[in-house]
């Protein structure tokens, strides 16, 4: 009988991979957190800094988010005052949403935020050792269309 061999944890590149994710991310989310914001909250935020009075459904499609996940993140920034909601133009029904003057100011305290935290973790790294990790990651994902941007 011959035993079958089993690889260990660590010879594995997801788990590497996994181990370094899981504690940029979980920095991410204790610094933004410190300004009153999620992590997906911020992603939100983020992408109405680009573009001003957004439709909920662009947002989700952007985003890779159901509408449901936007509304329950809109509901949240609007009540803590960092996005507003406002009637479509062209259609009644419809509601397009914005950032208040609060919310745009938190924007880039976020995003410097955000540079810090990657700083930290990738400071080991030379620039070019950091374009080429960015590389194969864009890569990846590349190759298996992964487009939604990560929120947890």
């Amino acid at each position: 009988m011959t035993k079958h061999q089993t690889s260990d944890l660590t010879t594995h590149l997801g788990y590497w991979l996994r181990l370094v994710s899981n504690h940029v991310s979980h920095a991410f989310s204790r610094k933004v957190e410190d300004q009153g914001v999620t992590v997906a909250e911020w992603v939100l935020l983020r992408a109405l800094f680009s573009q001003e009075g957004v439709l909920p459904s662009e947002l989700a499609e952007t985003l890779g988010m159901t509408r449901g996940a936007i509304s329950k993140l809109s509901d949240r920034l609007l009540a803590k005052k960092l996005i507003a909601r406002t009637a479509h133009e062209q259609d009644g029904r419809a509601h397009t949403l914005a950032l208040t003057r609060k919310g745009r100011e938190l924007v880039p305290v976020l995003a410097t935020l955000a540079d810090a935290n990657d700083e930290e973790f990738f400071a080991s790294l030379n620039a070019r050792e950091r374009s080429a990790l960015m590389a194969l990651m864009k890569r990846i994902a590349a190759a298996k269309d992964l487009r939604d941007p990560p929120t947890h």
